[in-house]
């Protein structure tokens, strides 16, 4: 029996919700529509440099906004690294006012005890997704699918600091400039703009790119 994480069941029949598959199919999926202002997940994804030296990389995602937080890079990932990315984690939650109360994660052994007691203490309940049911954390399962793809595909990686460099710049573009369908082509950080449905701007459109990493990522604004 798990300690210090709740599970499905229990979230479940807190918010009100009929846990039971056999009478409602889509109980977890309304969990995930009900508590999204309030939701956080997070997950490992793991990468290699050059010389083969593998590299976790730990992240966190706001599923109402979609806005994601690289909490580090490591070769190693300790107990204590793990503890002190939560304790980070939350200190940055605190400084933005962020109200969060669930945090969904999956059950690998990287996360100590001590990372969901930091989370406890600040009022965010661990929810451990079942085994070997990655759709449970789709959304950052599609955040790892779209860093592979647009980033770490098409990147080679010398060391860490490289891969934090890249990591950091990704961030930035992902929550500062990225459309993101699921949240109506909003960016995490950025209001929609207003739409143009002046005849005359739309036939005199000028934008302007901006690389970023060396053009493995693109920017695309109006010039001022």
């Amino acid at each position: 029996m798990k300690v210090g994480a709740s599970t499905v069941w229990e979230i479940l029949k807190e918010a009100g919700i009929d846990p039971a598959p056999e009478r409602n199919s889509s109980t977890w999926a309304t969990f995930l529509r009900s508590q999204a202002d309030a939701l956080l997940a997070c997950d490992f994804m793991e990468t290699a440099t050059l010389s083969g030296v593998r590299m976790y990389v730990l992240a966190v995602i706001e599923h109402s906004s979609r806005r994601i937080r690289i909490l580090g890079a490591t070769t190693r990932p300790s107990a204590s690294w793990v503890a002190q990315a939560a304790k980070n984690l939350v200190m940055d939650l605190k400084d933005l006012g962020c109200r969060a109360r669930f945090m969904i994660r999956d059950r690998d052994g990287k996360y100590p005890a001590l990372f969901d007691t930091v989370l406890k203490d600040t009022g965010i309940e661990v929810v451990l997704s079942g085994i070997q049911m990655p759709r449970m954390n789709s959304i950052t399962e599609r955040w790892i699918q779209t860093c592979r793809r647009e980033l770490l595909d098409r990147t080679l990686i010398w060391n860490q600091r490289h891969i934090l460099h890249a990591l950091r710049e990704f961030e930035q573009f992902y929550n500062g400039h990225r459309p993101h369908q699921g949240i109506t082509n909003a960016r995490p950080l950025e209001p929609l703009p207003p739409p143009i449905d002046d005849p005359d701007t739309l036939a005199r459109l000028n934008i302007r790119r901006h690389d970023r990493l060396g053009g493995i990522l693109h920017e695309y604004r109006h010039a001022a």
